[in-house]
């Protein structure tokens, strides 16, 4: 029933919010994997990223989508966290885990079991259209799981149609570009200078120029 759900809001809203509303511009969409296990990689300054990101996959494919969002965010309310694990099938990460606790290890469990993971390695969203550094937990993720590819993907403009904040999305054009994937560096500091180098190749690619 969940799955169905899911479908149905995908296929009736968010596909075409983002057609008719956005016109999403993808660049490289042949660099997309059509199944896991993978790790999608991107930038975050909007809700709608998520939405982008789930979009991108084969209908037949999205109940195995699983974002990796903040636990103490989604988990707020019975109605919001229902949303959040059914229709969204969000894989919750805890900001402050206990001693003891494994908090990736439900996250590993579903790369093993084939799913297809998004991940935001800057953490939570930042300002419209800026990209901020990234966070090492996407390398000891990595880590654990040295052959799965991790793809890249820049967005550019969802940060201005549904910034941080704001609710209510404004039209307003929204590029993407798929980078090549990679895996493993050998080192979580050789591996976070591979994922940063490939960010700054898409976002040269896409010649960005300063908002205003």
């Amino acid at each position: 029933m969940h799955r169905l759900l899911q479908l149905v809001f995908f296929v009736l809203f968010v596909r075409p919010l983002l057609a008719l509303i956005l016109g999403v511009n993808l660049r490289h969409a042949e660099r997309l994997p059509q199944s896991g296990p993978v790790i999608l990689a991107a930038n975050h300054n909007s809700h709608l990223d998520t939405l982008l990101l789930m979009s991108l996959t084969p209908l037949a494919q999205l109940h195995r989508v699983r974002p990796v969002a903040a636990a103490d965010y989604f988990l707020r309310n019975r109605v919001v966290a229902w949303f959040a694990r059914h229709i969204m099938h969000i894989l919750p990460l805890s900001r402050r885990p206990k001693p003891g606790e494994k908090p990736l290890a439900h996250i590993e469990a579903a790369l093993a079991e084939g799913d297809i993971l998004i991940l935001f390695p800057e953490g939570s969203r930042g300002e419209p259209e800026k990209r901020s550094a990234l966070k090492s937990g996407i390398a000891h993720l990595m880590e654990t799981a040295p052959t799965v590819p991790v793809v890249p993907i820049y967005l550019r403009g969802l940060g201005k149609a549904l910034p941080k904040g704001d609710w209510l999305p404004i039209p307003f054009f929204a590029d993407g570009w798929v980078g090549e994937p990679l895996t493993w560096q050998g080192s979580r500091a050789a591996t976070m200078q591979a994922l940063e180098t490939r960010f700054v190749e898409l976002e040269r690619e896409g010649h960005a120029p300063a908002w205003e």
